[in-house]
């Protein structure tokens, strides 16, 4: 494998910092509101739904570990897709990749506004919407140019912060389980079932952020499938608790707008649903945080191999931070989020992340078949058969999405290949 150049760049990421990173990926908006919508879908088999979502993720969490284990480099899917396939679709990859993280952070900015108006009711008028929402994306954007030690420092706050109101949602919640609550009625059709899970994926992914800044993190190889694995078993007895939670104290936990804060009202009282309410600012925040962080390094890696303008590569002399990249990200993270809404911002996010997590299972099976590939550092055992059932997994859950979803992400990906090929033709000529 060709090696790109990144001396610039300060591995300041160590294995608990990659492991908050993950940590602050996957938790974001969706586990403070899904609980409901799941629930109201298929009822008490909603914590089956969790489990089975979770064993999904796990198995491409599990790909993600050996491929990432082969590389030390920035760019993580987009990284991966490269060295496994052509250039097209390397490109492809990356560009899809940086559209989610980039919609992410709209949805997630404008839920963001929602959750303080709990506080401040001003929170959501027209003025006060859009100065909070500058705010937020430039003391983000100033956090991630200062340094990467200083990005990760903050994301080990913020992982802290949105755990601790979850924890202690849990521990109070399970001493106050209605027993009944948790009677099994009818079987729900595949059909329901099927579209409960992949809602859910929603708020079980986002751990492939921690592939993508890989370039900045010590010993990348070997901590980055110790972080996933970890983070993911964290999270998942999480939402689990959680779910396990709401369905046993919340009666009405079908047409609940904010189910954690009404369900944390129930038996903390009125100080139950502002920990939860405060606890869900600080895990958006978190997760906005690292939105940025990772989103902004894949324009960075695609200039490092040539894809993008050479200036999109710049790194900081004084901070050794991709500043191009990141000035970027955060205009186009700030464009959106005034002009969006919650649900408008969110239109291609799930097509597009399992796309892309279906090339880094293919690009498990490429690398086993292919002499010459790099070494994997984490050999997973039984690889080829769980990267192969990865990939039927995620098409099962592609047959269950909207023509809409499927007609949005088509005109994300063609704007991509107009990008890549126009780009191509400029270069060349």
């Amino acid at each position: 494998m060709q090696k790109t150049p990144e001396a610039d760049l300060v591995r300041g990421i160590r294995r608990w910092d990659l492991v908050a990173i993950t940590i602050n990926g996957i938790i974001g908006a969706g586990i403070f509101g899904l609980p409901a919508k799941v629930y109201a879908l298929i009822g008490t088999y909603s914590l089956i739904a969790f489990v089975a979502c979770a064993l999904v993720v796990a198995l491409i969490i599990l790909c993600f570990a050996e491929v990432g284990s082969r590389f030390d480099e920035t760019g993580g899917p987009y990284l991966y897709a490269r060295e496994a396939f052509q250039p097209a679709v390397a490109f492809e990859i990356g560009w899809l990749f940086w559209l989610v993280r980039i919609t992410a952070f709209a949805a997630n900015g404008n839920l963001l506004i929602n959750y303080l108006s709990f506080f401040w009711t001003s929170a959501t008028s027209p003025l006060w919407r859009a100065s909070i929402i500058v705010l937020v994306v430039v003391v983000l954007a100033i956090i991630n140019l200062l340094g990467i030690r200083q990005a990760t420092i903050v994301s080990n706050l913020f992982t802290v912060g949105k755990l601790v109101p979850m924890i202690l949602f849990v521990a109070a919640g399970l001493f106050f389980l209605n027993p009944q609550a948790y009677h099994f009625g009818p079987t729900p059709t595949t059909n329901d079932f099927s579209k409960s899970v992949l809602l859910l994926v929603y708020a079980f992914t986002g751990f492939e952020m921690a592939t993508i800044p890989a370039g900045e993190v010590r010993d990348p190889q070997r901590n980055l499938p110790r972080a996933l694995l970890i983070a993911m078993l964290v999270v998942a007895t999480l939402y689990i608790l959680i779910q396990l939670v709401c369905v046993g104290t919340l009666p009405g936990l079908a047409q609940s707008q904010k189910p954690l804060a009404d369900a944390g009202s129930q038996f903390l009282g009125a100080a139950g649903g502002a920990i939860i309410s405060a606890g869900a600012i600080i895990s958006i925040s978190g997760n906005l945080n690292i939105l940025l962080l990772s989103g902004s390094r894949l324009p960075f890696a695609m200039a490092e191999h040539k894809q993008l303008p050479a200036v999109v590569g710049n790194v900081h002399k004084r901070f050794f931070t991709p500043y191009v990249s990141i000035a970027i990200t955060a205009a186009v993270m700030l464009f959106l989020t005034l002009k969006s809404s919650f649900l408008e911002a969110l239109t291609i996010s799930a097509i597009a992340r399992l796309i892309t997590y279906g090339a880094t299972c293919l690009a498990l099976l490429v690398f086993r078949a292919r002499r010459g590939a790099p070494a994997a550092l984490f050999r997973l055992p039984g690889g080829k058969v769980i990267a192969m059932v990865s990939m039927l997994l995620i098409v099962w859950l592609l047959l269950h999405i909207t023509l809409a979803e499927a007609r949005a992400a088509a005109i994300a990906a063609a704007g991509g290949l107009l990008i890549y090929f126009g780009y191509w033709l400029f270069s060349r000529s």
